[in-house]
């Protein structure tokens, strides 16, 4: 099945790629195999520079990277723009920070001079989704060619621009051959890749249902592997929140990157003093958005990624009406050209209602209401992910107890979940496991291997 570029803004079928067969699967993976025995050799400060001139690269293409983006995907020209210019961040923290990363740690021992050795692990697969096309890839790229580890790398069948355009940034940029390989490659290939003994690990940012099929995979062939598999992130308001900043930060929230954002805010848990307020100022910014075309600068709110995405979140919005939830807001396609949907807001979400416990990936905000600080952090853990969420309040010590009690990987004050080079990132639950981005990210695929120098006599066990 062909890899196809389809403009969502549009309906136009852009370029089509074929998947790569089998035999020229394989080709990738013995010179990925090849190229990690000099790679892994390779001086760090060499992989540095090299990492450093696709930093460079990324960001002297930036115009043409976000418009092939913005033009797969539907991103805004701007949020494309920034997508890029945190690529680049990436890519130059970890040229930049990766030595020290992998230097050799001490270890306090009573057994003698001991300490851990740092060191790459081999080839790995990264399967990696549409929402963000070069972020994605980045946040991979960044520290596991730096600790000199080689990939293969599985991008989503809808921005296969985006992957062809990265990976030739990447050569480019001066990296050998097999060391960075985009494949076009059906969940099949894929799987059988697991299977090879020359893959050492494996990533997957995706939905639920691949990261079963493959963690088990990775499982029974006794492999690590790491995975991100989406969020429904609690946005909680208690009753001291400072309202103008609130709602702005919900709308950036839910709606940027068209509201298909992993760790965007999707569950509005408001405090029942503060709920009329906080309604009635966010669904007055949400009417306020204006779609469009997201080449237009001035257009605020994009299109979903595809036909079927907006499909599917248009079934979860008539389900979730179906079982008693009410439309506040929206809850429409717009137009009959382009993936387009209506800024979205529900309430009344119960617990028996399907829509309680989903993930809605597009522009759609659920709002619960809490009597108190005690429910709203209930209502925020009774989910099945665990990703991220944020809590707004004018006491910042209140705001960091709340935040403490969230069963979740990464909580923000004041500010919707973000991602940044130096922070780890990474969730709970049914959102996966494992660290990507910071020191966390890098050590997920290295063999962190002890050396004692013991200072007692062997003894007999």
């Amino acid at each position: 099945m062909p890899y196809r570029s389809v403009n969502p803004a549009t309906g136009e079928l852009l370029k089509t790629f074929p998947e790569h067969t089998n035999e020229q699967m394989l080709v990738a993976l013995d010179a990925a195999d090849k190229a990690f025995h000099v790679w892994s050799a390779t001086p760090i400060g060499e992989r540095s520079k090299i990492m450093n001139k696709a930093t460079q690269l990324l960001l002297e293409r930036k115009e043409e990277l976000a418009r092939l983006a913005t033009l797969e995907m539907g991103k805004r020209i701007a949020e494309s723009r920034g997508e890029v210019d945190l690529s680049a961040a990436i890519l130059k923290y970890f040229a930049e920070n990766a030595e020290s990363f992998l230097a050799p740690k001490s270890l306090n021992s009573i057994m003698g001079d001991a300490h851990l050795e740092l060191s790459p692990i081999g080839v790995l697969l990264s399967i990696q989704p549409w929402n963000y096309p070069y972020y994605q890839l980045a946040r991979f790229v960044g520290p596991h060619l730096m600790s000199g580890n080689v990939m293969l790398l599985k991008h989503a069948p809808g921005v296969p621009q985006c992957a062809v355009a990265f990976e030739k940034v990447l050569q480019d940029a001066g990296f050998p051959r097999g060391v960075y390989t985009n494949l076009f490659l059906s969940n099949d290939q894929a799987g059988a890749l697991i299977d090879d003994p020359r893959v050492k690990g494996i990533a997957l940012t995706g939905s639920e249902r691949a990261g079963e099929a493959l963690a088990s995979r990775a499982g029974k062939n006794l492999k690590k592997s790491t995975m991100e598999l989406g969020g429904s992130d609690a946005f909680i308001v208690l009753d001291d929140a400072d309202l103008d900043h609130t709602v702005a930060m919900a709308i950036l929230g839910r709606f940027g990157n068209n509201g298909q954002t992993c760790i965007g805010a999707k569950r509005f848990i408001v405090v029942k003093p503060m709920l009329e307020k906080f309604l009635a100022r966010f669904i007055e910014a949400a009417k306020a958005l204006k779609l469009g075309n997201p080449l237009d600068e001035n257009v605020t709110l994009g299109p979903l990624s595809s036909d079927s995405a907006l499909e599917l979140i248009l079934r979860q919005i008539n389900e979730a009406a179906s079982h008693g939830a009410q439309v506040l807001l929206g809850g429409k396609r717009m137009g009959n050209v382009g993936a387009f949907l209506e800024p979205t807001v529900l309430t009344n979400v119960k617990p028996d209602n399907p829509a309680y416990k989903q993930e809605f990936f597009g522009p759609v905000a659920l709002i619960f209401p809490a009597k108190d600080e005690d429910e709203a952090i209930a209502i925020a853990n009774d989910s099945p992910f665990g990703l991220g969420g944020s809590v707004y309040s004018t006491n910042i010590e209140r705001a960091k107890r709340v935040a403490s009690s969230i069963d979740t990987g990464m909580v923000f004050i004041n500010y919707p979940d973000v991602s940044w080079p130096d922070l780890p990132f990474g969730g709970i639950k049914r959102s996966g496991y494992g660290k990507e981005l910071s020191n966390l990210g890098l050590e997920e695929f290295v063999n962190k291997k002890l050396i004692l120098v013991p200072n007692m006599p062997a003894t007999t066990r």
